[in-house]
């Protein structure tokens, strides 16, 4: 009984509980589960509305025919952004296994989830430096007088030329129409060269940015020390994994919307604010009929949703086994796309109000990107009274958004470091995974806190998940659909849900999402340009270091389908690339009792492991028992009625055949 007890404790203390409390018992002890289906959603909303929906989004849709963009947008959202998200779910749920264990489907493909773990290490690296930096700012922010307010400091230029100065040198002029009248022409002629005080702030204080992507320079202090908190804060909201994060979420999910009512309600208060918006939402429906703008419809929708990053199988892997995710797909898919719809109007309110405060086009003042969450809109703020206050508004609520993102970048690689290892220790030890993979994550991240940072921030984020995600994701519908074959996963769905996934959606797995995801990369290769940051051309070699990154989460499908063939019984190649292809003996629900119709398996040692800790000693003591009553069977001559433990309670009669 001590041994147990001591067992429950330890399970009560990894699971997060307060010892001496009563605790909602997991149903897979041994890795854990939500405490509750809100955790589950708000985690997932937190992981697919990130900085994109913020930075990306409006502008997409600004130059892509405002308000008739959004036709294609939510075409792609329904034909392709759900299905793929219901089916990425359905597939952690229903093995309860992170981005590597889930491909017990098809060992061959495991190269896939390898894929996946490069591409959110390459992701989780670069981001954490974007939320550093907005840690940066939001700090300060905390003073009286915004930093990049005026042109007076050491570190502006000639060109530099602020709203607020300019503003009050054209008050003084009024006096004298002549003076006046040279003063706008001066202010026409300037504005081609004009750089803002947020913008010399930018390049030449916080970066201090060097003359090429080789030259890195110095570490910026105050940006690593920055990184070194935002990874520790993802630490902290870790340490006990979706046990602790699942009430993180509560604030990080929620409070950015929050903070973007605030900002939206100030912002269509402005004058000009009007003109952001209707610049935004006028539709333009000739574009409608342009292949480019369906092309990024359909790359926004993929790359907003988190598709094939491996965070979604792995959020999905501690739902309970018959939790309802195609209900959730839908509504953590729609609200991500809503909150990009949102954001356009607070982003473009405020965009309008500083183009007419300029007294210029608004499209002179869109931006995206960095250079519209630290120059573009931070010089906005400025001219808002209380500028301090919207300013550090913002940069919180940025940094909600990227770590909403971060925490499942993290926890997938370390949920598939742990179920890969798979051992007692490892498991009662995650949290020294998650400090090992988080030191790490920081160290990879130091050179993008040189003055070179930036150059390679960009690299990475246009090249480490890019056309490699959509070949990933492709390559996962086709082994599920055609290679472990649609007719038993939709009866692996079935089993899981209770229902059998709706024609549509059966449909879209097996022909429209493979075809719109394969249109995704025809438009990526065909659009493709090489990368520049405002006048500067990155050099080929380092675009080559770019491909590079991108090849190398492709190149892990090939080269572990090859070593997996190699490696599987069989006389000649066709034997055994059709065994590496045979799902593996222990795929299915993770836990004995789901394990029901063609995967209850015979009682082995496998199906004890299958078992969560505390009930393996239980069924070893029943397997025990089966046997000895096995022996007796075939001794007797007689009819008898032989009752089994743990067989749902059902009393199974053999008659014993006549001579």
């Amino acid at each position: 009984m001590s041994d147990s007890n001591t067992i429950a404790a330890s399970t009560a203390d990894q699971n997060g509980a307060v010892p001496g409390e009563p605790v909602k018992k997991d149903e897979n002890s041994r890795r854990g589960n939500w405490g509750n289906q809100i955790e589950f959603v708000l985690t997932s909303v937190g992981y697919a509305v990130g900085l994109g929906n913020v930075w990306r989004f409006p502008y997409l849709c600004y130059r892509n025919g405002g308000g008739a963009f959004m036709l294609p947008y939510f075409i792609m959202l329904v034909f392709c952004g759900i299905p793929l998200f219901f089916l990425e779910l359905s597939f952690g749920q229903f093995a309860s296994q992170g981005c590597l264990g889930v491909w017990k489907i098809s060992p061959m493909f495991k190269g896939v989830g390898y894929g996946m773990m490069v591409v959110s290490t390459y992701i989780g690296i670069y981001y954490n430096v974007v939320i550093c930096i907005a840690f940066y700012y939001f700090f300060m922010s905390m003073t009286n007088l915004l930093p990049w307010t005026y042109c007076n400091n050491p570190w502006n230029t000639a060109d530099c030329s602020g709203v607020l100065e300019k503003s009050q040198h054209l008050n003084v002029s009024l006096a004298n129409a002549t003076t006046s009248l040279v003063a706008g022409v001066t202010e026409v002629v300037n504005r081609t060269k004009r750089t803002s005080p947020s913008e010399e702030y930018w390049k030449h204080y916080v970066l201090n940015i060097s003359d090429g992507i080789g030259n890195f320079g110095e570490v910026r202090l105050p940006i690593l020390g920055c990184l070194a908190i935002s990874w520790f804060v993802v630490f902290l909201c870790l340490i006990r994994g979706v046990k602790s994060s699942g009430k993180v979420v509560y604030f990080t999910a929620t409070f950015p919307y929050v903070v973007l009512t605030i900002l939206f309600i100030r912002g269509i208060t402005l004058d000009g604010a009007v003109n952001g918006i209707m610049y935004y939402l006028t539709p333009q429906w000739q574009k409608v009929l342009d292949a480019k703008v369906w092309g990024d419809a359909a790359s926004q929708i993929f790359y907003s949703l988190g598709c094939a990053w491996g965070g979604l199988i792995t959020m999905a892997s501690y739902n309970k086994f018959h939790n309802n995710c195609f209900r959730d797909s839908i509504i953590i898919s729609i609200t991500n796309c809503a909150t990009s719809v949102y954001a356009g109007f607070v982003i473009f309110s405020i965009l309008g109000f500083m183009a007419h405060n300029l007294n210029v086009p608004v499209s002179e003042v869109a931006d995206h990107g960095p250079g519209l969450a630290f120059v573009a809109y931070p010089e906005a703020l400025t001219l808002l009274p209380i500028s301090p206050l919207w300013s550090l508004l913002f940069f919180f609520m940025l940094i909600l958004l990227g770590l909403g993102t971060q925490f499942c970048l993290l926890e997938t690689l370390v949920t598939a470091v742990v179920d890969e290892i798979g051992t007692d220790w490892i498991m009662r030890n995650k949290t020294v995974v998650t400090l090992s993979v988080a030191v790490i994550g920081f160290l990879l991240g130091v050179p993008l806190t040189t003055q070179a940072g930036i150059y390679w921030l960009l690299l990475m984020d246009n090249y480490a998940a890019s056309f490699s995600l959509v070949i990933i994701s492709c390559i996962m519908c086709i082994c599920i659909m055609y290679i472990y074959g649609h007719k038993r996963y939709f009866k692996d769905v079935e089993m899981m849900l209770g229902f059998p996934p709706p024609l549509f959606f059966k449909v879209c797995w097996r022909f429209i999402s493979p075809v719109i995801i394969s249109f995704i990369l025809i438009f990526t290769v065909i659009q493709y340009k090489p990368i520049t940051y405002n006048d500067y051309v990155y050099p080929g070699w380092s675009l080559a270091i770019g491909f590079c990154m991108a090849m190398s989460s492709v190149l892990c499908i090939p080269i572990y389908a090859l070593y997996k063939i190699s490696r599987s019984p069989g006389a000649t190649f066709r034997e055994r690339l059709k065994n590496a292809c045979k799902p593996h003996a222990k795929w299915g629900p993770a836990l004995q009792e789901h394990r029901t119709g063609h995967y209850a398996p015979m009682a082995s040692e496998d199906t004890v492991e299958a078992r969560p800790l505390k009930e393996k000693e239980e069924l070893k003591e029943e397997q025990k028992e089966e046997e000895k009553e096995t022996e007796k069977e075939k001794e007797r001559k007689d009819e008898i009625s032989l009752t089994i433990q743990g067989s749902n309670g059902s009393t199974n009669t053999h008659n014993n055949p006549s001579a």
